[in-house]
């Protein structure tokens, strides 16, 4: 069996590079072979030690919010990427948000930019959820509720700090979809609070979306 075939089994996650030279064990120098599979498009290289099937290939491969989980964790995706899955925020996103409890980072890689917001405990563990991508592929984002509240946290100079400004921010700034804004629970928010930083502008923001 050829090393196209081998990974078939493990293509629909990121492959690890133990994963992969497991599968180069006949090879007495398999860094070389990993250097020439990403060459020959074989394989791609998300980041060092960290892979998937590369353009050659016509299997299955882990979407970008799985990838996004195997870069830099512990992390989930969130902010523009989650609000813009969820259908709250019109705007097609590129770039992968996620947060994480590690410091600040970037990666650029074959499959897109991939960027985490450093979000301190107990907040960051709270409104993480899981959804089924594909077969196998599982991916922690965050819930409507907390991408909400992590793009108000993250996005720098912004406070809410009255009904006004925070409805404008909402339907204007964001373009955030008003009948969707109507179905979050702001009970789960206000639970998060006390945790969580820029308190008093997710305070108003619960205000707010009591009165839309």
């Amino acid at each position: 069996m050829n090393f196209s075939e081998a990974i078939i089994p493990f293509s629909s996650k990121p492959l690890s590079y133990h994963l992969v030279r497991s599968l180069l064990q006949e090879y007495q120098r398999p860094n070389d072979k990993i250097n020439e599979l990403v060459k020959a498009g074989i394989l791609s290289t998300l980041k060092r030690g960290l892979y998937i099937a590369g353009p050659k290939l016509t299997i299955a491969k882990p979407d970008h919010f799985l990838i996004a989980n195997h870069l830099w964790g512990p992390s989930y995706v969130s902010i523009d990427a989650a609000l813009s899955w969820y259908g709250f925020i019109p705007e097609r996103v590129y770039e992968i948000s996620s947060v994480t409890t590690k410091a600040a980072h970037k990666f650029s890689n074959t499959e897109g930019l991939f960027e985490y917001t450093r979000l301190p405990l107990p907040y960051y563990s709270f409104g993480i959820i899981q959804i089924t991508l594909g077969s196998e592929q599982i991916a922690m984002i965050a819930s409507p509720e907390k991408a909400l509240c992590d793009k108000i946290i993250t996005t720098a100079g912004l406070i809410l700090s009255s009904r006004q400004s925070s409805r404008y921010y909402l339907l204007e700034n964001l373009r955030a979809d008003k009948t969707l804004l109507k179905t979050l629970n702001t009970d789960v928010i206000e639970a998060w609070i006390s945790a969580a930083p820029k308190k008093s502008s997710l305070q108003m923001l619960v205000k707010t979306l009591h009165k839309l």
